[in-house]
């Protein structure tokens, strides 16, 4: 009898300390939660007078160039169909001349839609990087302000409690940068 009263008290001894450790863990656990945040980055990118700036400027930079490459086209297009219409009557060298023109001229607008879309890009990727840099500093000083331990983009969070969403501490801080 003693025994079993023994061993009872000692199964009771060690079911209290894992009842007490899985309340501690729960407890960290609840705590850690806590110092978990959320930003939607995409809202802030859409929404940012900051950014519909930096696309104007793109836009202001980059428009004279897309302009001369669309009249290059339609200057190519309307060669075509000269070519298709007046080629019914030309003598087999000059439609062989007509043609090595219009292939040269696609050639050529190809190479410069090609450089064009390459600076864009780049322009656009720099622009980024600095954006993204900017957010990235925002951030990690609430973060730390703030003592989160961990900041998701809410894209990647299925839930998250309002008081976890700083976006719009990051939006404030951004645009009055």
């Amino acid at each position: 009898m003693k025994k079993v009263l023994a061993l009872v008290s000692s199964l009771l001894l060690v079911g209290g300390t894992q009842a007490y450790a899985a309340t501690d863990a729960t407890t960290d656990t609840t705590k850690a939660m806590s110092n978990i945040a959320v930003v939607n980055v995409q809202q802030i990118l859409q929404q940012s007078p900051k950014i519909a700036d930096i696309n104007k400027k793109l836009q202001g930079t980059f428009k004279p160039r897309q302009e001369t490459l669309l009249a290059e086209q339609k200057a190519l297009q309307d060669e075509m169909d000269k070519f298709k219409k007046d080629s019914a009557t030309m003598s087999n060298s000059d439609k062989d001349a007509a043609q090595k023109k219009i292939q040269g001229d696609q050639a050529d607008l190809v190479k410069k839609v090609t450089a064009f879309q390459t600076d864009l890009n780049k322009e656009q990727n720099k622009q980024m990087q600095s954006v993204l840099s900017q957010l990235n500093e925002i951030i990690s000083g609430i973060a730390k302000k703030n003592s989160y331990t961990v900041v998701f983009d809410s894209q990647a969070v299925i839930y998250a409690k309002d008081g976890a969403d700083i976006t719009k501490q990051v939006v404030t801080q951004f645009d009055s940068k």
